[in-house]
């Protein structure tokens, strides 16, 4: 059995992962760390996890962290990961980072976006852990920078489109939607349940979230040349789910092309990915608790324009359902192991 460790287990992320952890059949979790909680049971943190993980939460150093286990999540801020993971890298243990901290290749861009980085010669190192592009390169990293939510959803679903050269790249659009969770645990006025409910917000307007160059350094790779776009998050009121809805022109080339056959034959060995049928639209509930993110489009013959949607749930497929994905690719185990589960319904 394979002991894996989670640094800042007391998230909804590291709650995510204990829970798909609890049941994998290759690994056993030995440590979970929390300063908030330590001295807690996780258990108790997450009354969830009641007789399926006894973990006491511990504040370790990570001298003392790296003898209790082989393989580490570090569901930890950005910032606070490139101080640890560095670390344990050197103690000869593999990480999957679930912080931007290793997403951006480019130091200077991630240095705009975010802070002064401390570990800039594991940019070049780090593999982005989105399996569907990367798995190959996963399969021998040490260290996988798991991707942003937003992104996971936009990526998945843009790729195939702009590697075939059927969209004008310059035209895309993103409207994203993201459950409560999205904005993390911590206590905080606009996420009181009298703020969230019977409401619907968007936040960071005008080309302000952190996931932009993320989801434009990956796009641009797909299409071959620099990718700017358009997007703005907003806020659900639920618990989990991603929903983007995506707009582009296409060219000549791509009014006419056979796009539900090309998503398809892009997709179709890939256990989590599921393109829907032409006419079919998906929704947040139909993947709530899993790991799959379905994708939709619909041309808009009037407009010229192609709507693609995808929802994933933003911490399981968006956060630590590929996170374990990166993992089992990392040490050689089934792909879906810990992860076959369907969604939850209703």
């Amino acid at each position: 059995m394979l002991k894996v460790g989670i640094i800042g287990a007391s998230g909804y992320t590291g709650a995510e992962l204990a829970r798909i952890l609890a049941t994998h059949p290759k690994v056993k979790l030995t440590v979970a760390t929390s300063r908030q909680y330590a001295g807690q049971k996780l258990s108790d943190v997450f009354p969830s996890l009641y007789k399926r993980v006894d973990l006491v939460c511990e504040n370790l150093a990570v001298e003392e962290l790296a003898s209790r286990a082989d393989f580490f999540f570090t569901a930890v801020p950005h910032k606070t990961a490139m101080g640890i993971v560095p670390q344990l890298l050197a103690a000869g243990k593999k990480v999957v980072d679930l912080s931007a901290d290793y997403r951006i290749r480019d130091q200077k861009v991630y240095e705009k976006w975010y802070q002064s980085h401390s570990s800039p010669e594991l940019l070049k190192e780090a593999v982005y852990g989105l399996p569907e592009l990367y798995r190959e390169e996963i399969k021998g990293a040490r260290l996988v920078a798991n991707p942003g939510c937003y992104p996971t959803s936009v990526i998945l679903a843009l790729n195939p489109i702009l590697r075939a050269g059927l969209i004008e790249a310059g035209t895309i659009v993103i409207d994203s939607k993201s459950g409560a969770s999205g904005a993390g645990r911590s206590a905080s006025v606009a996420n009181l349940y009298c703020e969230l409910a019977d409401s619907f917000r968007a936040y960071k307007v005008g080309g302000k979230h952190r996931h932009i160059p993320e989801i434009e350094q990956e796009l641009s790779l797909a299409a071959g040349g620099p990718v700017r776009v358009t997007f703005t998050p907003h806020l659900l009121p639920i618990s989990r789910g991603i929903l983007s809805t995506i707009y582009a022109t296409l060219t000549p080339e791509g009014a006419k092309a056979d796009l539900f056959a090309l998503y398809n034959k892009t997709y179709k060995k890939e256990p989590f990915v599921r393109i829907l049928e032409p006419g079919k639209q998906p929704a947040t509930q139909n993947v709530r608790g899993s790991n799959c993110c379905d994708i939709g489009f619909e041309r808009d013959r009037r407009t010229g324009r192609l709507v693609l949607t995808s929802v994933i749930d933003n911490i399981g497929k968006g956060a630590s359902g590929q996170a374990v994905q990166n993992m089992n690719l990392m040490q050689g185990f089934a792909e879906k192991a810990g992860l076959a589960g369907t969604a939850f319904f209703p």
